[in-house]
């Protein structure tokens, strides 16, 4: 187990997570090898996939990537994970009962916000970064706008963001920005075509440049 800041080292470094949304993830190792050796080392799992923690435990043991998981939204699946070998939470909002668990056990979390008082929420629970979701509903500019009076303030924008504006929202201020489903499709996964995710996935971080 590393400690909780280099998760966040690793998702500033990379400027990009990738967060797997999946009815199931037959071959946990090799989808976090195959997004790590990509270019894409942070991969968040979600507790929308069914038996997440058997995954979460297989995918951790892959020496390359920093896997934590999504979608957290209370204390006893904070726990959960952690145990499970989670490096990094996610919310989709504002959880401070997650958030408490992730302070105590020194695990970084990123917590959901989308308003300016959510964003000082965020960081009086000790987020170690801060979610905008949905990006997708104001786009790049609103998180350039959010910069000003919060411009120390870890962004990763979550939702809509793609290979077509990855760059702007970086540019607008982000940290690091969420590859979704675009990257990791369910369908790919299920059928374990890594080629097919290895080249989403590279066209991505080539496309933040």
């Amino acid at each position: 187990m590393t400690t909780a800041a280099s998760a966040v080292d690793v998702i500033r470094a990379d400027r990009v997570l990738s967060v797997v949304r999946a009815p199931e993830i037959p071959d946990p190792v090799a989808l976090a090898d195959t997004l790590a050796r990509s270019g894409i080392r942070a991969v968040e799992l979600t507790f929308t996939t069914p038996g997440v923690l058997g995954y979460l435990a297989a995918a951790a043991e892959v020496q390359e990537a920093v896997v934590g998981v999504g979608t957290v939204t209370t204390a006893e699946q904070a726990e959960a994970a952690i145990d499970s070998g989670a490096r990094f939470l996610v919310t989709p909002g504002l959880r401070a009962d997650v958030a408490a668990v992730a302070v105590r056990r020194d695990i970084p979390v990123v917590l959901g916000a989308f308003t300016p008082t959510e964003v000082m929420q965020a960081l009086d629970l000790g987020a170690a970064a801060v979610k905008i979701f949905p990006a997708r509903a104001l786009g790049p500019g609103y998180l350039k706008d959010l910069r000003g009076p919060f411009p120390d303030v870890a962004f990763i924008p979550s939702g809509g963001v793609n290979v077509g504006n990855a760059a702007e929202f970086l540019a607008c201020g982000a940290v690091a920005v969420s590859a979704g489903t675009d990257v990791v499709a369910p369908s790919d996964v299920a059928a374990g075509r890594w080629f097919a995710i290895a080249s989403r996935a590279a066209s991505f971080v080539r496309s933040m440049n």
